[in-house]
């Protein structure tokens, strides 16, 4: 079996030790953040966290669009209708009370929705007060939320992951790599029973609080539940006191995954202060050597020292490499550019119910209108009878139980170009503008978005490519693009302004990137003068500015200019000094500011 314990862990053993340790405690856990693709392997990861939990302890699957009612709970329709009163159905998260709930597709999980769950882990109840009930149904539980992710920027909503204790990877586990369970159901009920027993001194809380400081973890929750993970190890291991080996367990488990920094350095040799001589040894005791030598001093070390080294050693060398360099990024926002959200009353996804009419193209929802309507129907049919009403209606709807299906969608997005084609352009880095517009059209392309291509040079803009889906067309448009002459700016940002202003109109979201200097020389009337150029931009600037749409500015020219920053000032821009990037970077920069 493997060594828990080794400097290094495969991705499946690590997965596997976090599944024991997991069903020993899961609400104490809290859970784990799977990121796996679906297939066999991740089946089996599932099969062995099912085969560890105790045969009461439930789990429940939370599809991706799980509605409200579902989730928390409400008002059981049927038996209400049935029996004339309110009768309370329980949720999801009631059914888990004890067990798991494994989230699928979580990356994609609403913000709202993980709030919810969040809030109930929370307080380990279920609070409803909705549909004329108030309740609140105890209940505790882990989540496994499946991320399902392909792309290093769909992430589970932070609020979720913030209480789970571990985050496994094992997309690069093949299905040979698979192996048996390093525990029993019965060590798993053998280390519940003893875990309320375990106890770890005040030097493991601040060995752990210490070491996640120092790797720029600020959320107060991880060290807890590191903590938690070490009590479990504990348990698992027979033991009713956390050891030194249980805590740098929890660090490398639970802190290194949610690095965002390495820990200082130790200073130089020549900074460091000289050792005391050692103790003279025995004639008949030679000092150890070798390995028995370097295994005194690890044990030597503060607790804190120990936990860090194994937090690092956890870590890939890559991530190691990226975190040294300050390149590491937050995972924390969406893959690509996502059109603006929009209300509607008939297409999109629904987000809910609200009191209205039938009209203008609403549409009624038949089910949370009789559950409005349900409540009420003992005193209905008892005003109906004082009314003289012998025999009325099975259900009494009224105007006020209406309830209309509210939705919701995403805009396309379209992405105009204004590509700086003039002298001073081409002179420094059209190639690489080029470059980078080529692989940002591949990249709308991908997204079904809609690109359109604007080329500023001479006494004009030009309107090299209506919005378009087609990448062949923006390409041959872009590969044909001259350089050379003046920059006329203020003409640039006029026209696209007026394609966004287009854009807009067609219920679209507009999304304008320019690649130029900023060095204008021609005006809005084709003259050449730098002064009166600057001015009209500036003012062009400042009217497309008042659209309020998304914009970026990339100054490409050999060093940052003033008049670009200013430009991109008053135009409201994203600015992104980019003198020393090539077309890759270039174009990773601009998808980073537009998303």
């Amino acid at each position: 079996m493997t060594d828990l314990r080794a400097p290094e862990l495969t991705p499946w053993a690590a997965a596997a030790i976090a599944a024991g340790l997991f069903a020993v405690d899961p609400a104490g856990c809290g859970g784990l953040v799977l990121r796996a693709h679906a297939g066999p392997v991740r089946e089996r990861w599932l099969e062995q966290l099912r085969q560890l939990l105790p045969s009461t302890s439930p789990m429940r699957r939370l599809p991706l669009h799980i509605a409200d009612g579902r989730l928390l709970g409400g008002l059981d329709l049927a038996a209400t209708l049935k029996a004339g009163k309110p009768i309370a159905e329980r949720g999801l998260l009631a059914e888990c009370d004890g067990g798991v709930a494994v989230a699928a597709m979580a990356e994609r999980l609403t913000v709202a929705t993980a709030g919810r769950i969040a809030a109930v882990m929370d307080s380990h109840e279920v609070l409803l007060e909705r549909d004329g009930l108030g309740l609140r149904v105890p209940t505790r539980f882990g989540v496994v939320a499946l991320d399902e992710g392909v792309t290093d920027d769909e992430v589970v909503p932070v609020v979720l992951t913030d209480r789970l204790a571990f985050q496994v990877d094992i997309v690069p586990v093949g299905i040979r790599d698979v192996d048996e369970p390093f525990w029993t159901v019965d060590d798993i009920v053998a280390a519940r029973n003893l875990l309320p027993q375990v106890e770890a001194g005040d030097s493991v809380l601040e060995a752990l609080c210490g070491a996640a400081m120092a790797l720029g973890i600020a959320s107060l929750r991880i060290p807890f539940l590191a903590l938690r993970v070490a009590r479990a190890a504990a348990a698992l291991d027979g033991r009713t006191q956390v050891s030194d080996e249980d805590a740098t367990l929890a660090g490398r488990l639970v802190l290194a995954p949610r690095a965002t920094r390495l820990p200082p350095m130790e200073p130089p040799e020549d900074q460091q202060e000289e050792a005391p001589p050692p103790e003279q040894q025995p004639p008949d005791e030679p000092p150890p050597e070798g390995e028995d030598q370097q295994t005194q001093q690890d044990l030597d070390k503060p607790l804190e020292d120990r936990v860090l080294e194994a937090a690092k050693a956890a870590l890939p060398a890559g991530l190691l490499a990226q975190l040294q360099l300050g390149a590491m990024r937050s995972r924390s926002g969406s893959a690509g550019k996502a059109g603006a959200l929009q209300q509607g009353k008939s297409r999109g996804r629904p987000i809910g119910t609200r009191r209205g009419e039938i009209r203008a193209g609403a549409r009624l929802n038949v089910i949370e209108t009789l559950r409005a309507a349900a409540p009420w129907q003992p005193l209905r049919r008892a005003q109906a009878l004082a009314g003289g009403t012998v025999k009325g209606p099975r259900v009494h709807v009224r105007r006020d139980d209406f309830r209309i299906t509210r939705f919701k969608q995403r805009t396309e997005t379209t992405t105009i170009f204004a590509v700086d084609a003039s002298g001073s352009a081409a002179l420094h880095r059209l190639a690489e503008a080029k470059g980078a517009v080529e692989l940002l059209l591949a990249d709308c392309y991908v997204r079904r978005d809609r690109v359109g291509l604007i080329a500023f040079r001479g006494q004009g803009a030009e309107l090299l490519l209506p919005p378009t889906r087609s990448l062949v067309r923006a390409k041959r448009s872009l590969a044909g693009l001259p350089g050379g002459g003046g920059t006329p700016l203020a003409a640039a940002i006029d026209a696209v302004r007026e394609l966004a202003e287009a854009v807009k109109r067609r219920g679209e979201t507009p999304v304008a990137v320019f690649l130029t200097d900023g060095r204008a020389n021609i005006d809005r009337e084709g003259k050449p003068g730098r002064p009166k150029a600057m001015e009209d931009a500036v003012a062009a600037a400042r009217v497309l500015a008042q659209e309020n749409f998304t914009t970026i500015l990339v100054d490409t020219s050999p060093r940052p200019q003033r008049s670009a920053q200013e430009l991109s000032q008053a135009m409201n821009a994203r600015y992104l000094p980019l003198p020393y990037a090539d077309a890759a970077t270039l174009s990773s920069a601009v998808q980073a500011a537009s998303s």
